[in-house]
């Protein structure tokens, strides 16, 4: 059963509509076990969980056994507070945590030849299909994935299977497809509903999870000044909800800006951004907006670190953000096995830098100068440049602070902006 809800003003559907419509996909089901797969706190805006907190609610209420495995991808484990302030009053020990490299089975492998064929030959090896092990339990009798369509870097759209084959996926995909994006051109995909890393995870879903119960529960989100308003919610088990999902997400969450943008300040919220690892969605997500020669600030106060973890991190730290040339050559030298085993890595380095087509500019309180500019961006200090380019005073989009426009994005994550003459050309 499908259910496609859209709201009928900007202030988005009320959780009254949510709720209606959640328990409503839930009718006529004999359920004893359920596994729900929300986002982490890197996806706070989501909706997401509300609408995991009236699904365990509910269930349980009725006698269900619940469990709740946040697809973490390669991010650090959710902190007490972090699933407290996202998640509500759900008991905390009915949350697991997805070990990427530990926690996963083999469920098949996408060949070698489909890859070629969709990535017009810049691919060719076969890529294993890899989930959490609990999906492939077949005590649930349902597995709800609820989450935001947004626009990404590495599949052009997020969310529908890539929550399951990325976020509680295993290594092998989550490497692969990641490097497969970044080798065939993330300006190539950004925004788009039909990608080769969506082909790939369309063809796994297809072929490997067809006999699963999954129920996809699809949001689309802005957060003007934090609030969440949800303009969209598609829920079904195939894969028209997302198709309508995206077409949405393209209204709501792609801006066109009139021309190049000179100078851009990005603010990363220090509860959601603690890494350059998540905080380079700042560099993502604007650098089909921004003009040849223009700079990117990055206001980041959570940044203390590089990697989510310490293996990333020390990649990082050697390889820096380079260009995809340079980080490709280094990825093919034969003495570098250590980038090699870690396409992920690879992929967020080239993810990472501008290819010096603009500067970007790190504002920090904990990592030194001398990093910064180790791994090849520009550096700034944080409480300096927070007094010329003051959060609490920017509006989002286009500023004027002494004579200079300045374009202001308080969140990277919620959205995609694109230089229109750039685009139209």
């Amino acid at each position: 059963m499908d259910l496609f809800l859209r709201a009928q003003t900007e202030d988005g559907l009320t959780q009254e509509e949510i709720r209606d419509a959640l328990l409503q996909s839930l009718s006529g089901r004999d359920l004893r076990k359920v596994l729900i797969l929300p986002p982490d706190f890197t996806r706070f805006h989501s909706g997401a969980g509300f609408i995991t907190n009236v699904y365990y609610h509910t269930l349980t209420e009725k006698g269900v056994k619940v469990d709740i495995l946040p697809a973490l991808g390669t991010h650090e484990p959710m902190t007490p507070a972090q699933l407290l302030a996202m998640f509500g009053d759900i008991p905390q020990e009915v949350f697991l945590v997805h070990d990427w490299r530990r926690d996963v089975v083999k469920i098949g492998e996408i060949p070698g030849d489909f890859l070629a064929e969709i990535t017009d030959g810049l691919w060719k090896e076969p890529v294993a299909a890899e989930v959490n092990r609990l999906i492939m339990d077949e005590s649930y009798d349902l597995i709800i994935s609820p989450g935001q369509v947004v626009p990404h870097e590495v599949i052009g759209m997020s969310n529908h299977a890539k929550n399951l084959f990325v976020g509680t996926g295993g290594s092998e995909m989550i490497n692969r497809s990641h490097m497969i994006g970044a080798v065939y051109g993330m300006e190539r995909m950004m925004g788009r509903d039909h990608t080769p890393v969506r082909a790939m995870f369309d063809y796994g879903a297809e072929h490997f999870l067809k006999d699963r119960p999954i129920l996809w529960v699809l949001t689309v989100t802005t957060a003007p000044q934090g609030r969440i308003r949800t303009h969209g919610l598609f829920i079904g088990e195939g894969r028209e909800c997302l198709s309508e999902a995206v077409r949405l997400a393209q209204l709501k969450n792609i801006d066109f800006v009139e021309h190049g943008l000179k100078k851009c300040v990005v603010y990363l919220d220090p509860e959601e951004f603690k890494s350059t690892w998540l905080g380079n969605k700042a560099v993502y997500r604007t650098r089909m907006a921004m003009a040849d020669g223009g700079e990117l600030i990055i206001l980041a106060p959570g940044v203390r670190r590089f990697g989510e973890d310490a293996q990333c991190d020390a990649l990082i730290r050697k390889y820096g953000y380079r260009g995809r040339l340079e980080t490709l050559k280094a990825f093919e030298a034969p003495e570098n096995e250590d980038l090699r085993a870690n396409m992920g890595a690879a992929a967020h380095l080239i993810h990472g830098s501008s290819d010096g087509r603009f500067s970007v500019t790190y504002a920090v309180r904990d990592i030194s100068r001398e990093e910064i500019e180790s791994v090849g961006y520009r550096s700034a200090d944080f409480a300096e440049t927070c007094r010329k380019y003051d959060p609490a005073a920017l509006r989002p989009g286009m500023n004027e602070i002494d004579g200079e426009e300045i374009f202001y994005i308080p969140n990277p994550a919620l959205g995609l902006w694109i230089d229109k003459e750039r685009f139209e050309a």
